[in-house]
């Protein structure tokens, strides 16, 4: 890369845990086949961590998990407490998935978007929570086929907004953008992001993976990006900065993948070559971020980065087209 250090390629941004995978169904109180895909947040100093758990039926629902250091000694409820519901929400059919955790300091909650599977297909629904053991359904926000939904922590002139990845027959799989005035009713629907066609890493489909990211440059962005091959699909990582007041505008994307399936526990699973996160955290004192990440559908693992590489190697990519 014209002589650039392999972290302004990219290479090297995120640091793999050494005790990777961190949690997997041995930290369950009730068998399930697997365990991956969280949403994160902090609260009273501990890290929670809400997971998707895939039954030995094959339906998922989600789980709480928490820990005093965020990669250890985490303890789980005996009993799941967010389970589908489809008898009062029939949305919920074929199980709960992949859920994004954003603090929304006007409502004094957690927000938690997540994939409800219904008869109709994947789509969007919300739920509030305030302490990770009571949630407040909101039911569906955005209609089938649509997931990888994940909102920003603030406002835009009034409105809500959300990242999402609607999915029309025939069409590309991108990431679009949509804002509301009460959570509910979503409009002003913009494409964000595009997937890249031919060889590249990110050319079947993309969608966002943890909510945005505030920071001094703009909101920052991780998404995942799939590539078929003659072998199966490849889940990889890549990052884009959008304008801080208008996030529609993209200010950069990378070219390069930043994260992808290396690891044996990446590589073999009951999805084979995923990584897929649905949540991180910031610490605020020194720059470290957490990423927690499903690794091949299976378990749970953990990778660090420091926020100051990241933008600066954002600052490098090309601003999009």
């Amino acid at each position: 890369m014209n002589g650039s250090n392999f972290k302004a390629a990219g290479v090297n941004l995120f640091t793999r845990c050494p005790s990777n995978p961190i949690i997997t169904t041995h930290n369950l109180h009730y068998p399930a086949n697997s365990i991956f895909n969280a949403g994160a947040a902090m609260l009273d100093g501990w890290t929670y961590l809400v997971a998707r758990v895939e039954d030995m039926r094959g339906l998922s629902h989600l789980t709480v998990l928490k820990s005093k250091d965020g990669i250890s000694n985490w303890i789980t409820d005996e009993k799941p407490v967010f389970l589908p519901d489809p008898e009062h929400c029939p949305e919920e059919m074929w199980g709960i998935e992949d859920p994004r955790i954003t603090w929304l300091e006007d409502l004094k909650a957690f927000g938690i978007v997540y994939t409800a599977y219904s008869r109709r297909g994947p789509q969007v629904s919300l739920a509030l929570t305030k302490d990770f053991k009571t949630f407040e359904r909101k039911g569906v926000i955005l209609p089938p086929e649509d997931k990888n939904a994940s909102l920003f922590p603030v406002k835009f002139n009034d409105n809500w907004a959300v990242l999402h990845r609607p999915v029309a027959v025939g069409q590309d799989s991108n990431i679009w953008l949509s804002f509301s005035t009460d959570l509910k009713r979503w409009g002003d629907h913009a494409m964000v992001l595009e997937c890249r066609r031919g060889a590249w890493w990110d050319s079947h489909r993309i969608g966002a993976c943890p909510p945005p990211m505030r920071t001094d440059k703009g909101w920052l962005i991780l998404y995942h990006g799939v590539r078929n091959t003659v072998s199966g699909a490849i889940y990889r990582l890549g990052l884009a900065l959008l304008d801080i007041d208008d996030p529609t505008k993209v200010l950069k994307r990378s070219d390069e993948w930043i994260f992808g399936p290396a690891e044996p526990y990446e590589l073999i699973g009951d999805v084979h070559n995923v990584v897929f996160p649905c949540g991180w955290i910031l610490d605020e004192e020194t720059g470290r971020i957490r990423l927690y990440y499903g690794a091949a559908d299976t378990s749970i693992a953990l990778a660090t980065g420091e926020l100051a590489e990241i933008l600066d190697y954002l600052e490098h990519c090309p601003a999009p087209k």
